[in-house]
């Protein structure tokens, strides 16, 4: 007998074993891509990723500070990978659940009973409601970062469900939200943990409606076409947490999921704006900073901030004998394009530097991140006053970031930066997202 238990225990080590190393996965990747494509109408970046079972693609909005990713579960979504969170589950802790309940509807993804719910927030309208926690299936492509690569699953990814009613004023066609803010839940750290690769992520918007730019998840190299590897030339900055959170709902205490960084002064033209450097810190109720936002389609200032770069910019661009016109809608400040030249880098205007923890670490926009040119005739500069008392003061909007490279290591807290690539002969349009060979 004894001869016998001591067979039967080797074979059911043995069995152990054998399952556990089948439920490795076989290729495990340094990193992942996805595209990222900027929605003509809304000015929304969209990024794809397959979803559920079978696979469905979902179209949705990139939120650099939103805390994970939602998607509609009301319209027709069927899923056999699909399982609701349990009350008190660790998954509903790790998600910092807001709530817990039964749903007495027909049980169906995102109505389930003695599940725990979060809150899917629309950073563009900005609401939230109550949706259910629930994993399910995630497929992305790996990459070496030249190209992307075969793709792999997230068996057991961790999302909310919303009510279609919270798609409301994102692109067409859309889904929902990718969330890739600072959060245990949100993309970067739950792909990280799911393949063992660095807290790390990279964002490269294209400025084209036509072409996609793209997301890295995981380290470099991130090259572009033809072979520059943007991650060897990155300065770097500082991340600050702002420990407010700045989401549509939150909870008591919870800190902001988005990424804020610590400028210093700003110059246009290097010379130094006066303003009230209080406004560029963050205090204790979490007012003020600066924060980087892709749902922001233009750069935010606060109304003294705003007067003062404004007020340089007209006077450096009269010194060069452009003429400022008429404002169009959404901007005030515009210009004629007459004595306007072009650049490798955009229109030839003066230059606004964002200086950060020193002087010699600055984030230059030059004119292909400043001007938006509305007709052909009429240049603006692409700057929103943001009124007297926001919430954060300097908020870097979408179009400040295309044809940037934004390296965001969670670990260390730290952003990498490459100012225009334009300089450099690429684009953010130009990751090759044939498949390799």
């Amino acid at each position: 007998m004894a001869s016998c238990a001591i067979h039967l225990l080797i074979f059911s080590v043995f069995i152990y074993i054998t399952n556990f190393t089948y439920a490795q996965p076989s290729f495990r990747p340094d990193a992942l891509v996805v595209p990222v494509r900027k929605d003509a109408a809304t000015n929304q970046y969209v990024t794809r990723i397959n979803q559920r079972t079978p696979l469905v693609t979902e179209n949705l909005v990139v939120d650099l500070g939103g805390r994970f990713l939602w998607v509609d579960c009301d319209n027709n979504y069927v899923s056999s990978t699909y399982q609701p969170a349990r009350c008190r589950s660790a998954l509903c802790s790790l998600a910092r659940a807001d709530g817990c309940g039964d749903c007495f509807g027909t049980p169906r993804p995102g109505c389930n009973n003695n599940t725990c719910g979060v809150s899917p927030d629309n950073p563009i309208t900005r609401t939230a409601t109550g949706g259910e926690l629930a994993t399910d299936l995630v497929q992305v492509r790996s990459t070496d970062g030249s190209n992307p690569g075969r793709p792999v699953n997230v068996s057991r990814y961790l999302f909310s469900c919303a009510p279609t009613f919270l798609l409301q004023g994102l692109a067409s066609g859309v889904s929902g939200i990718a969330g890739l803010g600072r959060t245990r839940v949100g993309l970067p750290a739950q792909l990280a943990a799911a393949f063992s690769f660095d807290r790390k992520f990279a964002i490269c918007l294209s400025s084209s409606t036509s072409s996609d730019g793209v997301i890295f998840f995981g380290d470099g190299p991130y090259r572009f076409l033809p072979g520059i590897d943007v991650s060897q030339s990155l300065q770097t900055t500082r991340l600050f947490i702002n420990p407010v959170s700045t989401a549509s709902s939150s909870t008591q205490g919870e800190p902001s999921a988005e990424y804020f960084i610590g400028v210093s002064s700003i110059r246009v033209n290097n010379k130094s704006l006066s303003l009230n450097t209080s406004l560029l810190s963050i205090d204790s109720q979490g007012n003020g900073g600066t924060k980087i936002s892709t749902v922001n389609p233009y750069t935010v200032l606060e109304t003294s901030i705003y007067t003062a770069l404004t007020t340089a910019y007209i006077n450096e661009a009269a010194a060069r004998n452009i003429s400022r016109v008429t404002s169009v809608a959404p901007f005030d400040v515009c210009f004629s394009t007459e004595n306007v030249l072009s650049t490798r880098v955009g229109p030839s205007v003066p230059s606004i530097e964002l200086v950060l923890q020193n002087e010699s670490v600055v984030w230059m926009i030059t004119g292909s991140n400043s001007m938006v040119q509305v007709n052909d005739n009429v240049l603006c500069l692409g700057i929103i006053n943001g009124g007297s008392n926001p919430r954060t003061s300097v908020v870097i909007g979408g179009y400040q970031l295309e044809n940037n490279l934004l390296q965001f290591d969670i670990a260390t807290s730290t952003l990498g930066f490459s100012s225009t690539l334009l300089g450099r002969q690429t684009t953010c349009a130009n990751f090759n997202f044939t498949l390799s060979a």
